[in-house]
């Protein structure tokens, strides 16, 4: 398992990830916001400059109100959510 940041499932989950927070109504500041990071963290993680750990990852979802599970059971499928 390759652990680049551009392997084709970092690059799923990076679309995941975005998706669900536009599908939220949330932009990159006010995630930022809510999880008491800079705006820089959000897009840099959603551009692919810096990879998520799981810790963040339930971060961010907890702050979008989704389910990582959710996220993750789209990513095992190979599909958008």
């Amino acid at each position: 398992m390759s652990g680049s940041l551009y392997s084709p499932s970092y690059t799923r989950f990076r679309a995941l990830i975005v998706r669900a927070r536009k599908d939220a109504g949330v932009t990159q500041s006010e995630l930022s916001e809510q999880i008491g990071r800079p705006q820089s963290f959000v897009s840099k993680y959603e551009c692919g400059e810096r990879r998520l750990d799981v810790i963040e990852f339930i971060e961010v979802c907890d702050a979008l109100k989704i389910n990582p599970q959710t996220i993750i059971n789209a990513l095992r499928k190979g599909g958008a959510k």
